[in-house]
């Protein structure tokens, strides 16, 4: 069946020009603005919706686990085709063992600039139990989100005189819907929509398409300085993240670096009955909390030494793109059901500007149904620091280990030893993740940040939020060191559940993405 597909989707798409030049199309009595771009790409969208649709899901059927060789490898074949199927010029640069990096090219005659286009192609893992379809790997088309009450509804019926019609409001769920292959049909979408109104493209394109952003990008850097030869570029621009909470496109021009680590702490060498033991055997789930709580105040505030003494403050055209950003905190809080945030009366985006540290998961014996009566033998609490800008992983982390050997804790990097155990009446194995990076930041006064914005806004009726900084980790700090200038302009909604169950997109945030990512091909420049 995929086969089949595959080929409907190429002989769709196919184009009779030379694989790494898009032709010249006639050209048009006038040059189009960004908001005429935006509703050309828009009227070919309407007549489309089915043929993009059916491509997304047929992209999102494929799993794609970074650890997930055979998988993952087919995701890449996938792309291929999607490239190729637009006469770009396409390469594989393999990663030995894991999704290879897609490289793709599409040269414009007469063209000034170049643009970089970054997404990633493999996603978070998943846990089918706790989809509410059970299938993650099934996109299932919804009427509205889950919250809401979204029914699940087959496709609807397309024919040549008689186009599918998808409601602006209803979504797909299925890992990678927001995070981030939609981004990645969006774009090839607005080529699709420029082509078809001959329209031509102001810039040349590439694009970096990675298999292993959700495992830390632990090759991204090593193979894109192996191959920096093609990599000539003015600018680059990631699909990665969510548009702003209000719901208005967002453009942003720094991220958060990361870094990630586990701390397990240690009671007897076996799990112990708590009747017999309870009040005599230490418990590790006790001695974690104690030691979690010594890191944070109740508002927040992190409380480990040094934490935030390296952060490169904002400049004032970032202060002022900063407070001119929306706060629409109270609606955050009503919908995600808190009565109280942390941050001791700061904004959300206020709060984004400094590093933070997240338990992201804890564990100690067993809990629900499986619980037992039990003092456990450990408990581990799996940890993030979001860094920013002048921040070093390595230094950060430094500053974690101090802070728990002031608690009191003698640390290890393996399971202790009997002899271990037996010295120290408290214990903690600290094991860094293998990825983790700092955060990168492009200055918001540059000609092309100006030009970006400026075509954006355009192609938006003045509605987009511009952001110093988003709050998630993209490894642009790997462009940032092969001075490329990056910006990130994302395209899905920002209640996708990314990163989590019923990982969803809403088709309006797609539509709308199509023609933000058309005006920028046609008319970036400066």
């Amino acid at each position: 069946m995929r086969s089949v597909l595959l080929a409907v989707f190429t002989a769709i798409f196919a184009y009779n020009t030379p694989a790494q030049r898009i032709p010249t199309p006639p050209e048009r009595p006038h040059k189009l603005n960004p908001d005429q771009v935006a509703q050309e790409v828009r009227d070919y969208r309407m007549n489309n919706e089915d043929r993009i649709i059916r491509e997304l899901s047929e992209f999102l059927a494929i799993p794609n686990i970074a650890s997930d060789t055979e998988n993952i490898q087919k995701n890449a074949t996938q792309l291929v085709s999607m490239l190729e199927a637009r006469g770009i010029e396409t390469h594989l640069l393999s990663i030995s063992g894991r999704g290879p990096v897609v490289f793709g090219k599409l040269a414009v005659p007469n063209a000034r600039r170049t643009l970089i286009f970054y997404a990633h192609y493999d996603g978070q893992p998943v846990d089918p139990a706790a989809w509410t379809d059970g299938k993650p790997f099934e996109p299932a088309l919804r009427t509205d989100s889950l919250e809401n009450g979204g029914k699940r509804i087959p496709l609807p019926a397309n024919s040549a005189q008689h186009p599918a019609i998808y409601n602006d409001d209803w979504r797909i769920y299925a890992r990678s819907s927001s995070d981030d292959k939609s981004p990645i049909v969006a774009l090839l979408a607005a080529l699709d929509a420029l082509r078809a109104n001959k329209i031509p493209l102001g810039i040349n394109l590439k694009l970096v398409l990675e298999g292993e952003e959700e495992d830390g990008s632990p090759n991204l850097e090593r193979v894109l300085l192996a191959h920096k030869n093609l990599l000539d570029a003015d600018v680059l621009i990631t699909g990665d993240g969510p548009v702003h909470q209000s719901g208005r496109p967002l453009v942003f021009f720094g991220d958060r670096g990361i870094l990630g680590f586990q701390i397990t702490t240690y009671g007897a060498i076996r799990a112990l009955h708590s009747g017999h033991y309870g009040n005599w055997a230490p418990n590790p789930g006790f001695t974690l909390a104690r030691l979690l709580t010594s890191m944070k105040s109740e508002d927040g505030k992190v409380l480990i030494e040094g934490f935030y003494d390296d952060i490169v403050p904002l400049n004032t055209t970032e202060k002022d793109a900063l407070a001119a950003m929306p706060n629409n905190d109270a609606d955050l809080e009503r919908d995600l059901q808190f009565a109280r945030p942390e941050g001791g009366g700061q904004r959300l985006m206020e709060l984004l500007q400094y590093p933070s540290l997240n338990i992201r998961g804890l564990r100690s014996a067993y809990v629900g149904e499986q619980a037992q009566n039990v003092v456990p033998e450990k408990a581990t609490a799996a940890i993030d620091v979001r860094l920013v800008k002048g921040e070093d992983p390595d230094k950060k982390f430094e500053q974690v280990l101090a802070h728990i050997r002031k608690q009191g804790l003698f640390i290890t990097t393996v399971d202790p030893t009997k002899e271990e155990r037996l010295a120290h009446p408290a214990i903690a194995r600290v094991a860094k993740d293998p990825w983790n990076y700092p955060a990168s930041r492009t200055s918001m006064e540059l000609p092309v940040s100006e030009a970006l914005i400026k075509v954006v806004q355009d192609a938006t009726g003045g509605q987009s939020v511009i952001a110093p900084l988003l709050g998630g980790s993209v490894p642009m700090y790997i462009f940032e060191k092969l001075q490329i200038p990056w910006i990130g302009v994302p395209i899905v909604n920002y209640d996708n559940h990314q990163h989590s169950s019923d990982e969803n997109l809403r088709l309006g945030h797609l539509w709308r993405g199509m023609e933000i990512y058309a005006a920028i091909l046609a008319d970036l420049n400066w």
